[in-house]
């Protein structure tokens, strides 16, 4: 049984950085898309 537990952890531990690391992209993608459709910058 702890086996499963630190197996579970690790899946856990590993999808937490998946989840966080697609949030960081989103923010930054939604920054740049954000960026391009500022009028002050159109030229």
């Amino acid at each position: 049984m702890p086996e499963d537990l630190a197996a579970d952890n690790a899946r856990l531990r590993r999808e937490n950085q998946e989840l966080r690391d697609t949030n960081e992209l989103l923010k930054a993608a939604s920054a740049f898309f954000a960026s391009e459709l500022d009028p002050q910058r159109r030229k």
